[in-house]
C-alpha cells in the first residue's frame, strides 16, 4: 500500500447536491396543498421501488410515533444520454430527520471509500460506489447500515438528468463564493453574491482541481447550494406541476410510498429548516492498483454517533472493520455485534468491512 497524490479523476456534474434535492422535492413537495399533490399520487408511485431489504426496524411505527428516520440518498452516474438506473453511485448521503428534535442532519460518504462489499467479499477491497452496480440499492443500503452500525429505513435515488432542471424549475440560486475561481466556462469572485441558474450552480459545484481542500472543497460548496434550495421561499409550488413531476420520476427510485411522504409531510416537515451537515474524511491511499480513501476508526465512529444521535439512539460501536497491513496490503477482518433496543439488530460477523488505518 502506498500514499498518492490526488489524482485526476472524471468530474461528475452534480456529486451530492443532486441528493438532498430529492428530500427538498420529496418532503417540501408534499408540503404544499395536499389536495394537488393527491392529483399526483399515480405519478408519484411510478418512481416507487422496494430496496428488497428486510428493514431493521418497524418504519411504519417510526413514522406513526413521529420518531426520528434516516434516508440513504444516492445519486447515479447513468443519468445522462438517455441511459437507466445501473452503474455506480456518484454520491451517497445519510440524511436523518427528527421532528422530536426538529433537526435534520446530512452525513456524506466519499464514493471511493474503501471496503468489502457485503455478499461479494471474493471481490476483496472495493470502492463503496460499487455496492449499487453489485446489487442495487440492496447491497448499497446494507453496506452503510454495516460500516456505520446506523438503521437505514428508507432510500431514494436519482440519475443526473434531473438536477439542472430542478435548479432552473425554483429559479436559481443565489450564493456567495468562498475563494474566486473560473471553470465551465464561467468565474466566481470570492465575497461577491451571484445568483446561478441550473448549469452555472452545476459548474460551481464541480470544481475541484483549483480548490485548496480539492474534492472535500468541493463537497463544501455543493453542500452550500443544497442550502440555498432548501432554503429558498416558494420553491416548492414551482416545483409543484404535473409536467416536471411526471419528468423527474423518471429519474427517481425510492422505496418511500405515498403514504410515507404524506406522513413526512405532515410530522417531519418543521425539521427540514434546522440543517447540519458532515462527511466521513479519510486518507488517500492506492490500493490494489485503485486510489480509494482510508478510513480510521476514530473518525467511523465519529460518524456513526453523528448518525445515531441525529436519529436519538443509544451509544453503539462502529460496524465491522477491516484492517489494512501497510507492509502487504492485505485486510483481516474483525467484528461487532450490536442488538440495539431501537431495533436495529446490526450482525457485523458477516458484514462488508472498511478499509481503516491506525
Amino acid at each position: 500500500m502506498e500514499k498518492r497524490q490526488r489524482p485526476i479523476r472524471k468530474h461528475h456534474p452534480i456529486r451530492n447536491i443532486i441528493l438532498t434535492l430529492i428530500l427538498a422535492l420529496l418532503v417540501g413537495g408534499t408540503a404544499y396543498g395536499m389536495h394537488r399533490y393527491q392529483n399526483l399520487k399515480n405519478t408519484v408511485k411510478s418512481a416507487y421501488k422496494p430496496s428488497g431489504v428486510t428493514k431493521l426496524r418497524n418504519v411504519d411505527e417510526q413514522l406513526k410515533n413521529k420518531k426520528p428516520i434516516s434516508i440513504l440518498l444516492m445519486g447515479t452516474d447513468t443519468g445522462a444520454l438517455g441511459r437507466t438506473f445501473a452503474g455506480r453511485t456518484d454520491s451517497m448521503m445519510v440524511v436523518t430527520i427528527n421532528p422530536k428534535t426538529d433537526k435534520t442532519t446530512i452525513t456524506s460518504i466519499p464514493r471511493d471509500t474503501a471496503l468489502t462489499i457485503p455478499g461479494y467479499e471474493s471481490y476483496g477491497l472495493s470502492k463503496i460506489n460499487a455496492a449499487y452496480a453489485y446489487g442495487k440499492s440492496k447491497t448499497a443500503i446494507t453496506s452503510v447500515q454495516k460500516m456505520l452500525n446506523v438503521p437505514i429505513d428508507f432510500y431514494a435515488i436519482i440519475n443526473m438528468g434531473g438536477m439542472k432542471k430542478i435548479i432552473d424549475e425554483v429559479g436559481g440560486v443565489t450564493l456567495t463564493p468562498t475563494l474566486s475561481f473560473s471553470y465551465g466556462g464561467y468565474t466566481f469572485e470570492k465575497g461577491v453574491k451571484t445568483h446561478m441558474n441550473g448549469k452555472k450552480a452545476l459548474a460551481y459545484s464541480r470544481m475541484r482541481d483549483d480548490d485548496p481542500q480539492g474534492d472535500y472543497g468541493r463537497q463544501t460548496r455543493q453542500r452550500k447550494v443544497i442550502m440555498a434550495l432548501l432554503h429558498k421561499s416558494g420553491s416548492v409550488s414551482t416545483l409543484l406541476n404535473q409536467d416536471f413531476v411526471s419528468s423527474l420520476t423518471k429519474q427517481t427510485q425510492t422505496d418511500l410510498t405515498f403514504n410515507d411522504l404524506t406522513a413526512l409531510a405532515k410530522d417531519y416537515l418543521s425539521a427540514t429548516k434546522h440543517i447540519k451537515t458532515t462527511h466521513l474524511q479519510g486518507t488517500g491511499e492506492t490500493l490494489d492498483g485503485q486510489s480509494m480513501e482510508v478510513m480510521t476508526r476514530t473518525e467511523l465512529q465519529r460518524v456513526t454517533d453523528y448518525i445515531r444521535a441525529g436519529l436519538s439512539l443509544e451509544h453503539k460501536a462502529t460496524g465491522t472493520i477491516a484492517q489494512i497491513d501497510s507492509t502487504t496490503g492485505t485486510t483481516s477482518t474483525t467484528s461487532t455485534t450490536s442488538n440495539s433496543s431501537d431495533g436495529s439488530n446490526t450482525d457485523s460477523n458477516n458484514a462488508g468491512g472498511t478499509g481503516t488505518k491506525e
